[in-house]
């Protein structure tokens, strides 16, 4: 069910991603922590939610709930950071830019995870953990998502003459999704290792999911109190015109159900397959937001979906 469940997971944060880029303001200078909150809200609630309910794959309790925290916190950490700043990148640069630069990191962790089974002995060789079939096809998802992050690198450079006052900080903007790229691997690799079956440190999907969102309903809170004392006025999740916070996060909860679920089975596949979701962002970046869709753009798009078709082919094969 991994296929399946990444499948779902790349749409859930394709469309989280169109949401915060409707959410962000570039002349509110804070809107990105503004999400933070909402994210924060809506993870919180959940993982509140799915502490109270008796399940017996859960191990985390109100009782261990910090030494679990303290277990995940690399994991949590690295996501946290790099989605705030990816947030915030988002106020100076198309979404059909940021989304691909961001999430080559999903070949990045993809290697570093391998490296580290290698290391501990779960795997000889990567024949061990991936069939010729899914290797060519995990091959063509890193090398669309590698060559769109490129190819949308050279569209942003191209774009810094312009007048517009989102492109004001030209090339340096671009250290926002490289940033998010750097801090995403990390947490994508870790959560690789944490969640693994075999050689994982015993914390279950449910128990990812409840420490993942009261970690970061904890910096959403922090992002609130930060807002408090900078501007001297609480700032209002709930007012109108919050309605694209708050369909971002849901959807990006939604996402990180399936996340974890395809993680925990197979993390060197599914990490660069969940991280094509850039494919569906810059798709709908050309439908809803009027972004325009290049030639080398198409060629990345036609690969990644190559690159799914073929897994989803492996996968099924593997279920005969």
């Amino acid at each position: 069910m991994w296929f399946l469940f990444a499948l779902i997971c790349l749409l859930g944060w394709g469309f989280a991603d169109l949401f915060y880029k409707k959410s962000s303001d570039e002349n509110d200078r804070y809107s990105h922590l503004k999400i933070a909150v909402w994210v924060g809200i809506v993870m919180g609630v959940c993982s509140l939610a799915l502490l109270l309910i008796p399940m017996e794959e859960k191990t985390v309790t109100f009782g261990n709930l910090l030494g679990g925290a303290v277990k995940y916190l690399p994991a949590s950490l690295g996501y946290i950071i790099s989605m705030v700043i990816g947030y915030a990148g988002l106020r100076y640069l198309e979404l059909s830019i940021v989304s691909p630069v961001q999430n080559a990191s999903g070949a990045f962790s993809a290697v570093f995870i391998m490296i580290v089974f290698l290391l501990k002995g779960k795997i000889t060789s990567i024949g061990d953990e991936l069939s010729a079939l899914t290797l060519v096809g995990t091959l063509f998802i890193v090398a669309g998502v590698i060559s769109l992050a490129f190819v949308e690198r050279s569209l942003s450079r191209a774009e810094i003459d312009k007048a517009e006052k989102k492109y004001k900080l030209g090339a340096l903007a671009l250290i926002f999704p490289i940033l998010y790229c750097v801090f995403d691997t990390l947490g994508t690799a870790a959560d690789g290792i944490i969640l693994d079956e075999e050689t994982g440190l015993g914390l279950g999907e449910i128990d990812v999911l409840i420490l993942y969102g009261l970690t970061f309903f904890a910096a959403g809170v922090g992002a609130w109190l930060f807002l408090l004392v900078k501007n001297k006025k609480a700032y209002n999740p709930f007012a109108s015109g919050e309605k694209n916070k708050i369909i971002a996060a849901g959807c990006e909860e939604f996402g990180q159900v399936f996340y974890v679920y395809a993680m925990a089975s197979r993390p060197v596949v599914a990490a660069p397959m969940v991280a094509s979701y850039c494919i569906v962002s810059v798709v709908l970046s050309r439908i809803i937001l009027k972004e325009k869709l290049s030639a080398g753009q198409l060629a990345c798009v036609i690969s990644v979906i190559v690159g799914i078709v073929i897994l989803g082919i492996s996968d099924g094969l593997a279920e005969l």
